[in-house]
C-alpha cells in the first residue's frame, strides 16, 4: 500500500512526494478543513429536516480532496452520492448540492463549462458512465480524462466490472477510485468478497491499479496524478484503491454504525485522522498555523450558511415542472399526467 505520511505527519516515502508548491499544499489543507465543517453542519442541517439524503464524508477526506486535486477543471467527474466534496470542489455550486439534496430539479442542472454529471445514485452505474465518457473523450482526440468513484460494496455490482473491462478493452481514458472504507453499509469487505483486496480486481480487465492510503492525501494525490497523466497520454484507464474509513454514519437516513463497528476499530481509524496527519506535516513545514485553521473554519461556516439561503430562496419544485424536464419532447403518456396537475 502507498504511503507517502505516516501517521504523525512525517515523510516515509521521499521519491514519490509529490512535487506541490507551498501555496497549493495550503489549497489541499483548506479545502480539507473546509470540507470537514461542511459535512458538520450538513449533518446537524440533515437532523433539522432542512436537507434531504446526505451521506456524511468525515474521514474520507484525504481520499476525495486528494484526488480531485489531481485532475483538471477540463477532466469530467462522475460522482457516487457520497462524492458530493469532489463535485464542489470540481466546480458544482454548493446551493445547488444542497437542492439536489432535497430532491429539487435545478440542483442537477449543471451550470455552463462544469464538467460534472449529477452525483449518481443507483450503485455502480457511474463506473459505465465514466468509461462512455473516457472513449468519447478518445474518439474526439481530446486530453480529457474521466473520472469516477465507487465504494467498497460498489465493487460486488455487475456494472463496476462491465464499466471497467470496457474501459480496458478500448484503452479508454478512465480513471477508476475505489474508496475501500471497509463497510458497504454494515456488511464488511471480508463478507463482500474473497479477493485480497480490490485493487487486483483490475486485472481480470487487464488494466494497472495501485492500493493507497486513503488517509494520507499526499498519497492519494500521487497515485492519482499518475493515473491521470497516464490516461491523458493515451495509455489507458487505471484503478485506485485508496484505503479509508467513514468516521460516521454510511447515511443520515437511519444507519447506525456502533450495530457493526466495534468502539476499538472507530479508535484505531480515528488515530490516522487524514486532517490531523496532514496538519502535522504543514506545521513541520510552516505553511499552516492554528490561525490559518480558523479562518477556514469561518469561512467554511459563512460558505454554508449563504449557500442554503440561496437554496431556501430557489422556487419550490412542481410536478409540472418535474415532468417538463424529462424529455424534450414529452410523450402521451406524460402529457397526460402532466395535464393532472395543472387544472
Amino acid at each position: 500500500m502507498l504511503q507517502i505520511l505516516d501517521v504523525d505527519g512525517h515523510v516515509v516515502n521521499e521519491a514519490l512526494l509529490p512535487q506541490l508548491s507551498h501555496d497549493e499544499l495550503r489549497a489541499i489543507m483548506r479545502k480539507m478543513v473546509f470540507t470537514r465543517i461542511w459535512d458538520q453542519r450538513a449533518i446537524k442541517l440533515t437532523r433539522q429536516g432542512r436537507l434531504g439524503f446526505y451521506a456524511p464524508v468525515a474521514g474520507q477526506e484525504a481520499s476525495m480532496i486528494g484526488s480531485e486535486a489531481a485532475t483538471s477543471k477540463e477532466d469530467f467527474l462522475l460522482p457516487s452520492y457520497r462524492d458530493v466534496p469532489q463535485a464542489v470542489w470540481h466546480g458544482w455550486p454548493m446551493y445547488q448540492a444542497f437542492l439536489y439534496s432535497r430532491g429539487h430539479v435545478h440542483g442537477g442542472q449543471m451550470p455552463e463549462g462544469v464538467n460534472v454529471l449529477m452525483p449518481q445514485i443507483i450503485i455502480g452505474a457511474q463506473i459505465v458512465q465514466a468509461a462512455g465518457v473516457a472513449l468519447a473523450f478518445k474518439l474526439k482526440k481530446e486530453k480529457r480524462v474521466a473520472f469516477t468513484y465507487i465504494g467498497d460494496g460498489g465493487t460486488s455490482q455487475g456494472d463496476f466490472y462491465e464499466g471497467i473491462n470496457f474501459a480496458g478493452a478500448y484503452q479508454a481514458p478512465a480513471v477508476f477510485i475505489i474508496q475501500n472504507n471497509q463497510f458497504a453499509i454494515s456488511v464488511p469487505v471480508h463478507l463482500q468478497t474473497a479477493a485480497e483486496t480490490l485493487a487486483q480486481k483490475a486485472a481480470a480487465a487487464g488494466i494497472p491499479s495501485e492500493r493507497v492510503d486513503g488517509m494520507d492525501v499526499l498519497a492519494v494525490y500521487s497515485a492519482t496524478k499518475r493515473a491521470v497523466e497516464r490516461a491523458r497520454a493515451g495509455e489507458g484507464p487505471s484503478l485506485i484503491e485508496s484505503m479509508t474509513f467513514r468516521f460516521g454514519p454510511h447515511t443520515m437516513s437511519g444507519d447506525d454504525p456502533t450495530r457493526y463497528r466495534s468502539k476499538e476499530l472507530e479508535e484505531s481509524w480515528q488515530r490516522r485522522d487524514p486532517l490531523v496527519r496532514f496538519r502535522a506535516y504543514l506545521e513541520g513545514q510552516s505553511l499552516w498555523s492554528q490561525a490559518d485553521e480558523e479562518a477556514v473554519i469561518e469561512e467554511a461556516k459563512t460558505a454554508v450558511s449563504e449557500a442554503l439561503a440561496k437554496a431556501d430562496a430557489q422556487p419550490k419544485m412542481t410536478v409540472p415542472e418535474l415532468i417538463d424536464v424529462m424529455f424534450e419532447q414529452l410523450p402521451d403518456d406524460l402529457r397526460a399526467q402532466r395535464a393532472e396537475f395543472v387544472k
